[in-house]
């Protein structure tokens, strides 16, 4: 928990939400950017227990290995804000940059039904507009429902209060040894990153709430477009052309 997490740290760049009023601290305070609040790793070895004194029949049936990885996590925190005032100047909402948004009560804040005039083609829905609604009206750069000190507020909702997806991911791998000597093995390896070809996506990248029932100001909001590096891969984690898709590699090592 702290107030503004280390901005600049990896992918925890965007930097914190001052807080918005004097002596209101406590707005700003939440999960830091990159809280996991639960986490699994696992790694697993099964060699398969047939054995062959055939000479021949042992190239069939001998050394035989199969292993894996598992990585799960939940989600990581983040914040749906309102839009900047940018209109004539009258407005109670200070300072140049976003504030947080307000939450609409009793409507569900996780939307994952392609929502029309929302959601954008490729990508997939993960809020629900209709639950946020922004203190100034992106239309018009004015405070929703007219500059005034009642509809001048900074946002009800606090900092880090929705989570995004969680990440899983499981790689696969089978291992065949062959004797070549009494010295040196032959390792064959067919290798599964993905194994189960699951998407992980980011983080929405549009978290500035609309107006509910105007959709022209939802437009992409709350969406998930880009999908994480993985924990493991073929070509090395980060490289980027490897980050979702199932991936099989076929490996041959000498051993001695």
């Amino acid at each position: 928990m702290d107030t503004v997490s280390n901005g600049g740290f990896l992918q925890f760049s965007a930097g914190g939400i001052l807080a918005p009023l004097p002596g209101e601290l406590a707005r700003d305070y939440g999960p830091c950017d990159y809280d996991i609040r639960n986490n699994l790793n696992a790694q697993y070895v099964y060699q398969v227990p047939l054995k062959s004194e055939s000479h021949y029949l042992g190239y069939a049936l001998n050394g035989w290995q199969i292993s894996g990885t598992v990585f799960w996590h939940s989600g990581i925190p983040f914040s749906v804000l309102s839009a900047s005032y940018s209109a004539n100047g009258n407005g109670m909402v200070n300072g140049s940059g976003p504030q947080f948004a307000s939450i609409v009560p009793g409507v569900l804040l996780y939307e994952h039904k392609p929502i029309p005039g929302v959601t954008q083609p490729g990508t997939v829905q993960w809020l629900n507009p209709n639950a946020f609604v922004s203190t100034v009206d992106p239309s018009t750069g004015a405070c929703y429902g007219g500059d005034s000190p009642k509809n001048c507020q900074f946002g009800t909702l606090g900092r880090n209060a929705l989570r995004g997806p969680n990440f899983a991911w499981s790689d696969f791998y089978i291992t065949k040894w062959f004797p070549i000597t009494e010295q040196v093995k032959m390792r064959f390896d067919i290798q599964f990153f993905n194994v189960f070809n699951h998407p992980n996506f980011g983080l929405p990248s549009l978290v500035l709430a609309g107006i509910p029932g105007k959709p022209s100001t939802q437009t992409g909001f709350g969406a998930l477009n880009y999908t994480t590096s993985p924990p493991t891969g073929l070509l090395g984690v980060g490289l980027g052309g490897d980050s979702t898709p199932r991936m099989i590699a076929f490996q041959v090592r000498i051993e001695f």
